[in-house]
């Protein structure tokens, strides 16, 4: 079984020696969320003569928007469907099924039927295991006796399930982690069996490490989100959303370095044609929409995000040739967004679900990107990739989503600095039903009358409407405020 689908450009191609060589170009069907809105001007083009190749699809010489270009087909991508149904058979019985089930209060929230596959659920709480013990088995099958053990470059959940599933599977694990990685998966990592080496500043340097090592010792690199093996795994999530999930409209899909999003969308693609698959990335590292621009792989500009598990600077140049064949479209997701499904989650589900892995929900809640008139009342399934989220963390997260629901509110106010000044506002607070928080008293910065104090303020609240009361009441009263200062400046 395979479809054809055409390319917008031929750019250079980073494929290794190993992946059979390629027999035609791909141009990307993908959009980014910058080119969505060229998309009206096709229709400019309806009934117009097309200098378009004859070999082109219809739809396609129509809207008369590419060059005209080579058909490839799918069977020609460093992964097919094929491979993921290879890659179901092998980890059968290794990792956990998930079930995609409907979350009714999300739903609601949303104005769709929203299903939610729960991957953080794995044993080492992500949807890493299934590309792991793909790639593991499948250097064993390749080499046997002779496999002198795995090594991979990972800070993260990648290295967790690589270190668990060597350990099942009697492969020896190595994982090069940087100084960055939080210390609780560097002892899980360890109680698997790993040998764990701290080296490198970030992902990079331990990645020279690892491949160092591979010289030395003999080792086969693993490589997280961009061996073919590593993708047909993930695309396993695919085919269970479609068991799941037949009448499925639309899946949202997290991604880092596109690995996820490659299997997920060949599979769904291959089972149901129809269905859209969107990608959702983090807005302080778009690099799989700047591959999409530069038409290849290339260094995106990345700063620390609350999704830190998809803060890829590269996407993987297998994974990018699978995902843009496949892929409808891909969109970010703001640090509020993240935060603000993190809160979601874990209040509406009892789901806790670090910063990525709810990313693809983010782009759905009430101004989001994905939060369309045209997904209103559809199935949409989101898979919920990863759990793995320090408490520390945790409590900043929520923090956060708090202050983006208007839940958490924070005030700079003047009052008199004489016996009761303050107390006359807090009585106010209370009678609007607001919970103090935190307060602090600010004298030495304030250049007005002497009598007079800043007074800085987080309070509780209910939500937004709870929030305009209170500072009606306020200001109301003759109190200068400065209202959620830090918050509106981001």
């Amino acid at each position: 079984m395979f479809s054809t689908r055409i390319l917008l450009n031929s750019a250079s191609r980073h494929v290794s020696s190993k992946i059979r060589p390629r027999k035609r170009y791909i141009a990307s069907r993908v959009r980014s969320s910058s080119a969505v809105a060229s998309k009206s001007d096709d229709d400019d083009n309806n009934g117009k003569e097309s200098s378009a190749s004859p070999t082109m699809p219809v739809e396609l010489q129509k809207r008369g928007t590419v060059d005209p270009v080579k058909i490839v087909k799918s069977d020609d991508l460093p992964v097919t469907f094929a491979d993921i149904s290879r890659a179901q058979v092998a980890i059968r019985g290794g990792v956990k099924r998930t079930i995609s089930e409907k979350s009714h209060f999300l739903s609601d929230i949303i104005g769709a039927n929203i299903f939610l596959k729960p991957e953080f659920r794995q044993f080492t709480g992500s949807f890493k295991e299934r590309g792991a013990r793909n790639a593991i088995m499948h250097l064993m099958n390749e080499y046997g006796s002779s496999l002198t053990g795995v090594i991979a470059a990972s800070a993260g959940n990648h290295a967790l399930a690589l270190a668990y599933h060597g350990r099942e599977l009697g492969v020896p694990v190595t994982v090069v982690m940087p100084t960055i990685a939080p210390l609780a998966k560097v002892d899980k990592c360890r109680k698997f069996g790993a040998k764990v080496i701290i080296e490198g500043n970030h992902i990079l340097e331990a990645k020279e490490v690892a491949e160092a090592l591979i010289e030395q010792e003999g080792y086969n690199y693993v490589n997280g989100y961009d061996d073919p093996p590593i993708v047909a795994g993930a695309g396993t999530i695919g085919t269970e959303i479609i068991e799941d999930v037949p009448c499925v409209d639309a899946v949202v899909v997290p991604v880092g370095g596109a690995g996820l999003i490659a299997g997920v969308s060949c599979a769904v693609k291959t089972l149901k044609p129809d269905v859209k698959v969107y990608g959702v990335e983090p807005e302080f590292c778009q690099s799989f929409n700047a591959a999409l621009k530069a038409g290849k792989p290339v260094p995106a500009k990345t700063t620390p995000t609350l999704a830190d598990g998809l803060a890829v600077p590269v996407v993987g140049a297998h994974a990018f040739e699978v995902a843009r064949y496949y892929v409808d479209e891909c969109v970010s997701a703001s640090e509020k967004e993240i935060a603000l499904a993190v809160l979601r989650l874990l209040e509406n589900e009892k789901m806790v679900v670090e910063g990525g892995g709810a990313s693809g929900l983010a782009a759905l809640l009430p101004g989001g990107k994905l939060d369309r008139p045209e997904l209103k009342g559809k199935n949409i399934v989101v898979p919920l990739c990863g759990g793995n989220i320090d408490t520390t963390v945790l409590g900043r997260v929520l923090e956060r989503g708090l202050s983006a629901d208007d839940r958490l509110c924070q005030f700079v106010a003047t009052v008199s600095d004489r016996p009761g000044g303050i107390a006359k506002m807090t009585e106010i607070l209370s009678e609007e039903g607001a919970s103090i928080k935190d307060i602090y008293h600010e004298r030495a910065w304030l250049y007005t009358n002497v009598d007079q104090v800043h007074v800085k303020i987080v309070v509780e609240l209910h939500g937004t409407e709870h929030a305009k009361r209170v500072k009606k009441a306020l200001l109301s009263k003759g109190y200068p405020l400065q209202w959620n200062i830090e918050l509106d400046s981001r």
